[in-house]
């Protein structure tokens, strides 16, 4: 057990020193960055004294030892634009949406799990069908239809729920609908696959021919079985909800990270965008070394046999 999760740390950490590398030198490709931090208006004199402030001036095998040692440090720059760390930019955020990925994960569990279940053990069958009609649906609306639907008619016309902002959890309802919405349908379909190929093997034809119930059946034996595709896909999902967040959080004025990095690109402020991309990265490549762990502990093969 301990080989098999320091080959998955180690793992974690080349890739992560992948991404930095990534990020510093896409960065640099793109040209000197200074011209984009400097108005229209300014002199010879202001952009080398900006480009000397951000040691752009220096060799770039500098520059890279440099940002090697601010990751280490956990220093991730100061925004000229908002005239603050960006660290406690970030920080001011994340809570936000943390939030929002959390409710919308709730969503896709309590949702999506479910019906994945119903349609496997009534497939063929007419409801079957409706809750696969409902999950393409699902599938298929863009996120910031859905949530221009929902605010028109829950938060216009019926004036059930805040139309944008935050505060409370009303306000933290459709967001998260409107962010889970499309994890829900993954989380459908991945399920159904999963239980209905679990319930062709042998242990649950014999579990039938021994009477057990079909309740009984699903808790203690398919759910635990059907759960590397379930817990594999959500260390995909949550990459889907950090993209989903840009668009959900501009559409309902939610202030978190999403709606950060579109006026960070707006205004150029080049320091936050380079760190919310890294934050990003890391909360992908920490979310599938979880993925890892728990493969382990819901099936001991995985360890075992070192896949």
């Amino acid at each position: 057990m301990s080989a098999f999760l320091l080959k998955r740390l180690l793992q974690a950490m080349v890739t992560a020193f992948g991404v930095i590398t990534l990020v510093f030198f896409i960065q640099r490709l793109t040209g000197d960055p200074t011209a984009l931090l400097l108005p229209e208006t300014a002199t010879q004199e202001d952009f080398e004294a900006m480009r000397s402030a951000l040691g752009f001036d220096r060799p770039l095998i500098e520059q890279y030892v440099a940002f090697l040692g601010d990751m280490l440090r956990f220093d991730l720059g100061r925004s000229y634009i908002q005239n603050a760390p960006v660290a406690e930019i970030l920080a001011s955020r994340i809570p936000q949406t943390l939030q929002l990925a959390g409710g919308a994960l709730l969503v896709a569990f309590a949702i999506g799990l479910p019906a994945g279940v119903v349609m496997a053990l009534t497939r063929g069958r007419a409801i079957s069908r409706w809750i696969m009609g409902v999950v393409l649906a699902c599938q298929s609306m863009p996120t910031f239809w859905s949530g221009i639907m929902m605010i028109l008619v829950f938060g216009v016309w019926l004036k059930w729920l805040p139309p944008s902002g935050t505060g409370t959890l009303a306000h933290l309802v459709m967001p998260s609908i409107a962010l889970g919405l499309l994890s829900l349908a993954t989380y459908a379909r991945i399920t159904r696959s999963a239980v209905i190929d679990e319930l062709g093997r042998d242990y649950v034809r014999s579990a039938r021919a021994r009477g057990v119930r079909t309740p009984r059946l699903v808790r203690r034996h398919l759910l635990r079985n059907s759960a590397i595709p379930v817990v594999s896909i959500t260390a995909l999902e949550i990459s889907q909800l950090l993209a989903g967040a840009v668009i959900v959080e501009t559409v309902f004025a939610w202030p978190g990270l999403g709606q950060l990095t579109v006026q960070s690109v707006a205004s150029r402020d080049f320091a936050v965008v380079q760190a919310v991309v890294l934050l990003g990265a890391f909360a992908t490549i920490f979310a599938n070394l979880a993925a890892d762990i728990l493969y382990s502990v819901i099936d001991p093969r995985v360890r075992l046999g070192g896949q």
